[in-house]
């Protein structure tokens, strides 16, 4: 057996001839869209080209607006795609709505053969399972987001007297943008999702931020998390995206529950207050509602796909 190590798989920034500084990513947008769909298996590889046709062109056509990587279940099911579409505000998704009706190159990728003909002919819709395409908005999340409060903060405590615009994920790290981890630059990204109880839930997310900074602040080059709220789906659903350097860095995570106490204290504590029941961290959400997936960026070769 070789000594030499595998190299890093390919992180979505390569997906794209942006120059990194027009990049948008999960640390510096305002908006996240995750679309997924189902590809047919014996349209696999033409699904997948099609991806990634219509991400770069929208790199292309949209830089400083959107950004658009692809990505594969790493260990969930085979050839379901995800999008992350990474934007400064909503209002921009609105842009992207315009492209439907006035970007002619847009509507070409929409309508033109993609599939050859000894595989039938045809368009985009039929690389998918119908009604599997499904989209989740992502907004980072912020303090009285919701009506919630912070660690310490009385319930009612007026807001200062300012509006309130889209603020990036990495406002809720002390580290800088160049010494963290998105997906742009990750080469595997875990989605966590979890639905907390109405009740508990600001004691819920600062629950989920101190997770969070546990990460961010023990394994700097590791991996790095963030929080993000679910818009327009279920109340009080979030999202933790937890970037990480390789599929191995995993086991660095483990380790840190294991051997740091600090660590350990985090998921031990006392978080309810006792005249609301009293306990940790568990009773804040609903039972069996979190679950992780993992997402590699989309790379040609990968699951033995063609370009």
């Amino acid at each position: 057996m070789s000594d030499t190590p595998a190299p890093p798989l390919p992180p979505a920034i390569q997906q794209t001839t942006l120059d990194p500084s027009r990049v948008l990513h999960s640390t510096n947008a305002g908006v996240i869209v995750e679309r997924v769909g189902q590809l047919r298996n014996g349209l696999r590889s033409e699904g997948r080209a099609f991806a990634r046709e219509l991400a770069e062109y929208i790199n292309t056509s949209q830089a400083g607006v959107a950004t658009v990587f692809v990505y594969e279940e790493t260990f969930g099911t085979k050839d379901r795609i995800h999008w992350l579409i990474h934007m400064r505000s909503l209002e921009d998704y609105e842009t992207l709505v315009r492209m439907g009706t006035a970007d002619e190159g847009f509507r070409e990728l929409f309508v033109r053969n993609q599939i050859p003909p000894e595989k039938g002919g045809g368009t985009w819709d039929r690389m998918f399972l119908d009604g599997s395409l499904s989209e989740t908005v992502l907004i980072p999340q912020q303090w009285r987001m919701y009506g919630t409060v912070a660690a310490g903060e009385a319930p009612g405590t007026p807001a200062r007297a300012q509006g309130w615009a889209a603020a990036a994920a990495q406002g809720q790290t002390t580290l800088p943008p160049e010494r963290t981890l998105n997906s742009a630059t990750a080469a595997i990204v875990i989605h966590r999702t979890a639905q907390l109880r109405y009740e508990w839930r600001s004691e819920g997310r600062q629950f989920a931020r101190e997770v969070v900074e546990s990460i961010n602040s023990r394994q700097e080059g590791v991996a790095t998390a963030f929080l993000y709220e679910e818009a327009f789906g279920p109340a009080d659903r979030i999202h933790w995206l937890i970037h990480m350097r390789s599929l191995s860095a995993y086991y660095a995570l483990i380790e840190m529950h294991v051997r740091d106490e600090a660590v350990r204290e985090l998921y031990f504590r006392e978080r309810i207050p006792p005249e609301k029941g009293g306990g940790g961290w568990s009773r804040m959400f609903v039972e069996g509602s979190m679950a992780d997936t993992a997402l590699t960026p989309q790379h040609w070769g990968m699951y033995a796909t063609r370009r």
